[in-house]
């Protein structure tokens, strides 16, 4: 396996291994890879459904996604996906998946399978280079601080997303969740500190107000944006893309009004989070 990275702090592609046969000790190197650079690509891909779950499980658990479509044969499967006459997409700004779960998922892999004639690139930023690029007043900010998330005002029946034309698909809209988890955590297998808070998810701090929260919040967010720590791929047919949503945020871009895209997402299970 060759690896090759995508920018200064956030990302891999890796070369050289046909996902669908790699061996334990190929496995064992993604898997790594993942968990310290945030995102991993892979091109040329000959990934079936059977292979894309099988995959999967090869990381322990799958997580079935609550809102998504599912794919009819293969319920493991989530369907993300933008006819041409839809304006809005899912996951079109910076975010984390699952920090709303009491056990947050612990990635995904994403299958491209009809793409735009362009665009439609899909970005990741690294929470750990995040965390290091914090000043020491903003770390001494939020150490020992946790965090509520919750997805009911994205994904609920008069949520974010039924208010579009994107709502049309979703599932799940009388769900109820909500968790609290640090603001930093440590990685399970890498130990390295992780900035854990996400715009899309993270409503305010155990102990304050919404409104109290949200100026260390957008401070946060904006702090988490540096000029090193994000990646942008480019989808190709047969691209393969596997990320670690505890080490990073992604970010799906909503530039190819008119055209059709679908991607196919299993989501990994992961496991609780400490500070």
């Amino acid at each position: 396996m060759k690896m090759t990275p995508m920018a200064p702090d956030c990302g891999v592609q890796i070369d050289g291994v046909a996902l669908a046969e790699c061996s334990d000790s190929e496995m064992q190197a993604i898997k790594q890879a993942i968990y310290e650079h945030g995102v991993a690509v892979f091109r040329d891909q000959d990934f079936t459904p059977e292979a894309h779950i099988t995959f999967g499980k090869r990381w322990g658990g799958i997580d079935v996604n609550n809102y998504f479509p599912l794919q009819d044969d293969y319920n493991e499967i989530a369907v993300v996906k933008k006819e041409p006459d839809q304006q809005t997409n899912i996951g079109g700004a910076w975010h984390t998946d699952h920090s709303y779960d009491q056990i947050p998922a612990m990635g995904s892999v994403l299958v491209a399978r009809h793409l735009p004639p362009s665009g439609g690139d899909t970005m990741w930023a690294h929470m750990g280079a995040a965390y290091d690029a914090l000043s020491d007043e903003l770390k001494a900010k939020i150490e020992g601080l946790e965090a509520f998330h919750t997805a009911d005002h994205v994904y609920k029946a008069d949520g974010l997303y039924a208010k579009t034309d994107m709502g049309r698909d979703l599932r799940g809209q009388d769900m109820k969740t909500g968790a609290v988890h640090p603001v930093v955590i440590r990685h399970p297998q890498t130990g390295r500190r992780l900035l854990y808070v996400n715009n899309a998810f993270t409503i305010h701090f155990v102990g304050q107000t919404r409104e109290q929260s949200l100026p260390l919040l957008q401070e946060l967010y904006s702090a988490a944006l540096t000029a090193t720590n994000q990646c942008r791929l480019q989808w190709q047919p047969g691209t393969v893309a596997i990320w670690d949503n505890r080490t990073s945020w992604h970010n799906a871009i909503n530039d190819y009004q008119g055209h059709y895209r679908e991607m196919h997402r299993i989501t990994l299970s992961g496991e609780a989070l400490a500070a």
